[in-house]
Order: C-alpha cells, then structure tokens, then sequence
C-alpha cells in the first residue's frame, strides 16, 4: 500500500516537473521572441478610396525610422510591443503596437485623393508632382536646402495649367516644412497661399496649429470657425480640431471654454480609439487647472494622463511623467517629483534617443535626456535644502552633459554645484566648480556666435528659395491668367458657335415639326378619304340591294298575275336562297368569284325560269382557272346579266341566247365575258319611251360608281369595255377584267 501511494506520488510529481519545464520553455521563447529585432512590412492607404499615401514618416518609439514609398509601402525593424508612429503633412498621427511579424495594413480615416499611382491612367506630370513632393518631404529634417529645390520643382512642373489642389499640396508642403524649423511667418503665408487654391481641412488645422504657436489665436478661432460647422469630419480630425481651439482659447486665459474644447477632444477620441490622444488631452485639462491654481482637479487628470500614457510606448510615458513632474514641482511636492523623475532617469536609459517635448506653445523646448533630468532632481533636493543628497545628480549631470556635448545643461549644473558647495562652506570645491562653469561659459558663448551665424547664413539662403518659390509661383499665376484668358475667348467662341448650332438645329427640328405635321395631316386626309369611300360603297351597296330587289319582286308579281301558283312558289324559294347569299355578302367588298358565280348561276336560273321562250343560257369556266384566288365586289356582274336579258333578248322575235365566260389569260389576270344576241344597243333604246329616256339604269350607275371607288381603294384593278357583239350592231358584249396586285 505504501509503494502504490508513493509510485502515485512520483508519477505526479512527474507530471508536474513536465508541465513546468514546458511553461518554463513557453515564457523563455516568448520573452525571447519579445526581445528579437525583426523587420516587419506594411502599407498605408487611405480607408474610402484605399489610395496608397506615400511620404508618410514610419518611426518606432526606439529610433528607427523610414519612409512609405510611391505605393505606400514600408519596411521597418522592430520588436514586439514596439509602437509604431505614422504621420505626415496629409495625414494625421496614427498608432500601431506591434504584436506579430505579420504585414502592417494602415487605413487613414479622411484622407482624399484624386488618382492613384498604381493604376495606369495618371498622367506623368501628376506622377512627377507627387514624387518631387515625396523627395522634399524625405529631406525636411536633415537638408532644407534640398526640401526647398523639390518644391520649387514641383511647382515649377505645373506650368500655366497645373492643377489647383496639386499647387496646394506644393504650398502645404512647404509650410509644413518652414513650420518644422520655426519659420513661422513663411509658414504662415505658404498655408494661407495653399488655401487660396484649394481648400483642405487638414491645412487649415496646419495654419490654426501655426498661429497658435505665434500666439495669434483670434486669428486661430477664425481659421478654424468654418470646421467647427462640419457635420461629418472625421474622427482623427475632429479630435485635433478640438484640441487646437482648446489651445486657443487656453492661450487667451478663456479656461472654461478651454476645458470645453479638450473634454469633447477626450470624447471623440475615446469614442474612435485615438489613444494616443487620450493622454494628451488629460494633460492639457490638467495644464488649465493648474494656471487657474485649482490643483486637486490638475492633479487628477495629471493622474490620469499619467495612467494612458504607461498603457502606450515607453517614450511617450517619459514624456507625460516629465510633466505631470514639472506640476509637481510647481506645486512644490519635491518628493513626488523626485520619485517620479528617477523612474523616467530608469525608463530613459533603455531608450535609443532623447524624448523630444513640446511646451505650452507647442515649440519644441527641450529634449528630455538623462543630463537635463538629474539635473532637475538635483534642483528638488536643492529646494528642500537636501544639498549632500543634490551632490551627485549634479556631477552625474555634468558627466552626462559633457558624454552628450550639451554645453547649455553642462552650464547650468556647474554652476549650481558651484553654488551648493559654497552654501555647504566648501570654497575651495565652489571656486574650482565655478572656474569649470566660466569655461563652459566661453565656449558656450563661442559656439553661440557660430550658431547666430549659421542661423543667419540658414535665413539668408531660406529667403533666397522662398525668393525663387515665389517668383515661380508669380509666373506661374501670369501663364495661368493669360491661359485664362486664351480659354476666355475660346468659350466665347464656343459659345457662339454653340448658339449657331441651337440656331440651325432648332430651325432642323421645325422643318422635321413641319414635315411631321404634313405627315399626319396627308394621313388624316387620306383616313378620312378611305372612311369617305368606305360610306360610300356602303351606301351604293344599299343603293344595289333594293334596286335588285325591286327587279326580282316584279318577276314574282308577273308569275302571280298569270295565277301560275306553282311556278311563284319555285320562284320565291329559288329568289329567297338568292336573296339569302346576296345579303350575307351585302358588307364585303371583295368576295371569291367562286361566290359570284353561285350567285350569278341562281339569278340567271330565275330570270329564265320568267322568260324560258326568249333565251337559253351557258355559263362556262376554263379548267385552268384559279378560282380561290380571284376575288370580286359582289353583284358586280348581275346588273350587265339583267341588261342583257331586259334590253336585249327580251324583245327578239325569235329565241336567243345568253353566254357568260370566265377565263385566265394571263396569271394575274380574270376576264369575264357576258354576250347576248339580243337587238343590240341602239335598237333597244330606240324602243324606250320618253320617260324611259330620262332614265338611266340604275344599276349599272351604281357598278360604275362602285368601281371607281374600289380602283382608289386597292391595288386590284378592274376594267370594264362594253361593245356591240355583231357587225350590224346587234347583240351586246362586256367584258370585265380584274387584274389582282402583284
């Protein structure tokens, strides 16, 4: 039992030792990963249009420090928890912590521009600008001279017909530049010369930022007035617009307006995730509070400028504990000042470079280094008369200062180790210590002389390229007018021939308006021509009806009056089958002659059965003819069939005969040929009476008028030749021809 329990014990004891050494392994690979240098890749781009922005100044709070180039790309070495800084002249400041080699994607919030350099349609003037003012971006820091040629190179480039937002951006970018080396006044006009060609809200807040530092801030609430009424600025922008007219008012003593300003910064920025802002706006409510000496409050946010600014990178907790350590030393706590300035003297040692810091007017004072801190320690003791204690961090800071060549620090603590040695009795240590500080005193005066001379000489050649910057922007503004005015004259003549056109299209439009109505107007005519002569066939058809039947009702009369009863009953049944046919056809205008020969069969049928002894009759059609395929107005031939037998056989002696012949002499054509060899034309109408003279067969007038009609109509033609059968002028012939449309 006692085996098993401690064979129980070893194996967890075991499965401990495991876990540990793998936990132990974990922490060692991820501290040395931590502690590892690599180069970590990256693009920044604007969010909207996702426009690769270069010239963006990439720098990690150790040192390092590069460039975006033409597509926005980077390469940078760092470390894990290293914050990166992008910024530049178009973009505000953007944070980024490292936590991986994985590429950097940065997308600027506000950031609009026109084109994009990785697509084929920019111009090369466009792309040739952009570069000139990438260049002098890249020299700003460390060789103006050159900053200053690519500017004048890029606006050289622009000629009479640069663009306007481009020559803005050129101007921008210049005063951004002239701004970096305090010349505030260049600065100044080249942003207000920028907004004059183009609007932009990021230089706009440039040139309220300047004025401010110059101490103009009337003039800064007025540049920045118009901003403060935009509804849908960016967040990053809305935060620095806030913080700069917080300055404003701060810098004329308004310090409720002034903690207004920064308190809605604070929001924005907590709202979008500008931490980097965070403690900055902390800071500056606390600097208020702390001029209107309501130093529980400044305390407060001192504290809590403080608190966001350990959450970021070293450097920029060295900063804000520098200052909220100057509060403290305002506010005579020595104690918490000295604890906190040793913690920034631990922190500073692990950094690369001197912490640069900005004072009240945002002008950079003095750089936070390890001389210039033990030196204000030193001066905490001293406050508090603790001189043995001040000793050492005043030699530790001449040690530091002499390492660094910072003659001005150098300066000021020799002499203020001269002065403590002499308040503690030792003046012999006082008197060399003070011998120390005249030396540094002369060299430092020397090297002053030298540096008012290179400031001097520094001016002279800055107002010599503004000299030429502005004489080429002064050429520029002289080609732009008389292009201006070349374009001037060629809209007016545009614009003349532009009223030519409208003069000549308009007169275009009125003939086509012409034609059109002439158009409709024919149409019309013709519509109401065809609706004419659609009344009017319909009214001759009525006509034709009771003519025919007012013929046929006389031959049942006539049967009647001989009481042959049979013989009008076979008639009436004959005539209403007649009657019924004719009826059905009585709306059409064409029908099939097949139709009119059934029609013309029964009605020569029944005017035979009247008058049996005066004619025999013969209808005959040729094999070869196409009966579906003609077509004829109804009761076309009847009226000539009852001519034929009233007029003409009727009144021969002896018996005769009637012959209708339909034949196809050509394929498009239908030739009907009624004859008789009755008495002929003018026997018959030497036989009418006077009163018969004076008038016409009815019929036959309506056929005429039927057929004149019809050949206006359509396309289908009919002819009619009436002529005498026989040499002696008896007997009739007609012939009806219809000729169908091709």
């Amino acid at each position: 039992m006692f085996r098993l329990i401690r064979s129980l014990i070893m194996c967890k004891l075991r499965y401990i030792l495991i876990i540990l050494f793998v936990s132990l392994s974990v922490f060692h690979l991820n501290a040395q990963a931590q502690t590892m240098s690599f180069e970590v890749s990256g693009k920044v781009v604007g969010k909207a249009g996702q426009q690769p922005i270069s010239g963006v100044e990439v720098f990690t709070d150790k040192g390092f420090s590069t460039q975006t180039n033409a597509f926005g790309e980077f390469r940078i070495n760092v470390k894990v928890g290293d914050v990166i800084t992008f910024q530049s002249q178009e973009i505000l400041p953007v944070q980024y912590t490292v936590v991986n080699d994985e590429s950097i994607r940065v997308e600027v919030e506000g950031y609009e521009r026109q084109g994009d350099l990785g697509k084929s349609r920019l111009k090369p003037m466009t792309v040739m600008h952009k570069v000139y003012l990438d260049s002098a971006r890249f020299y700003k820091i460390d060789d103006i001279e050159k900053s200053l040629d690519f500017i004048a190179q890029s606006i050289a480039l622009l000629g009479d017909k640069g663009n306007k937002k481009q020559l803005a951006a050129s101007l921008a970018t210049l005063g951004d530049i002239y701004q970096y080396h305090q010349q505030f006044d260049l600065a100044i006009d080249n942003f207000m010369s920028s907004l004059e060609a183009s609007k932009s809200t990021i230089t706009s807040l440039q040139l309220a930022e300047v004025y401010n530092i110059t101490g103009a801030y009337e003039k800064t609430l007025e540049v920045l007035k118009p901003l403060l009424e935009i509804r849908n600025l960016p967040g990053s922008q809305r935060v620095v617009l806030y913080e700069i007219t917080g300055d404003a008012y701060k810098g004329l003593k308004n310090s409720n307006q002034a903690i207004s300003f920064y308190q809605e910064g604070l929001k924005v920025a907590r709202k979008n995730q500008l931490m980097a802002k965070i403690p900055d706006l902390n800071s500056k409510i606390a600097d208020v509070y702390a001029i209107d000496n309501r130093m529980i409050e400044a305390e407060a946010f001192y504290g809590n400028s403080l608190q966001e600014a350990k959450k970021q990178a070293p450097k920029r907790a060295v900063q804000e504990k520098e200052k909220v350590a100057d509060f403290f030393n305002k506010s005579s706590q020595f104690n918490k000042e000295i604890e906190l300035r040793k913690e920034s003297l631990k922190q500073i040692k692990e950094l690369p470079a001197p912490v640069a810091r900005m004072d009240e007017n945002m002008v950079m004072a003095d750089s936070i280094t390890a001389q210039r801190i033990n030196y204000k320690i030193a001066n905490a003791y001293i406050a508090q008369d603790r001189y043995d204690e001040a000793i050492p961090y005043l030699q530790e800071s001449i040690r530091e200062a002499d390492n660094g060549d910072d003659l001005v620090v150098k300066k000021d603590a020799t002499r203020k180790l001269s002065e403590v040695y002499r308040e503690k009795g030792d003046y012999d240590k006082a008197l060399e210590t003070y011998q120390q500080y005249v030396a540094v005193v002369d060299t430092l005066y020397i090297r002053k002389e030298q540096e008012i001379s290179r400031a001097a000489r520094f001016n002279r050649e800055i107002a010599s390229k503004q000299s030429r910057i502005t004489g080429l922007e002064q050429e520029r503004e002289l080609s732009q007018s008389r292009y201006d005015l070349a374009l001037a004259e060629q809209n007016l003549i545009q614009a003349s021939n532009r009223t030519q056109r409208i003069i000549i299209y308009s007169l275009v439009f009125g003939l086509f308006l012409t034609a059109l109505t002439a158009f409709f107007f024919y149409r019309s005519t013709k519509q109401q021509k065809l609706a004419n002569n659609m009344l009017a066939l319909k009214s001759l058809r009525a006509q034709m009806n009771p003519h025919f039947i007012f013929n046929a009702l006389n031959s049942v009369n006539s049967f009647i009056a001989k009481n042959d009863e049979r013989s009008a009953n076979s008639y009436l049944s004959d005539f209403s089958m007649l009657m019924r046919a004719v009826l059905e056809n009585s709306d059409e205008d064409y029908i099939p002659i097949s139709k009119e020969l059934e029609l013309l069969e029964l009605y020569v049928k029944l005017e035979h059965s009247r008058f049996p002894e005066k004619f025999d009759y013969k209808i005959k059609v040729d094999e070869q003819l196409a009966r579906d395929e003609f077509f004829i107005p109804p009761m076309l031939l009847q009226p000539f069939i009852e001519n034929a037998i009233w007029h003409g056989l009727r009144y021969k002696e002896e018996k005769g005969s009637l012959d209708i012949h339909l034949q196809q002499p050509e394929e498009d054509q239908l030739q009907i040929t009624i004859s008789d060899d009755g008495i002929g034309r003018a026997t018959s109408s030497k036989l009418k009476t006077s009163h018969q003279k004076k008038q016409k067969s009815k019929g036959l007038g309506i056929i005429s008028k039927r057929i004149a009609i019809l050949n206006s109509m359509y396309q289908n033609k009919i002819a009619i030749a009436v002529s005498d059968l026989l040499p002696d002028k008896s007997g009739t012939k007609v012939v009806v021809t219809l000729r169908k449309a091709k």
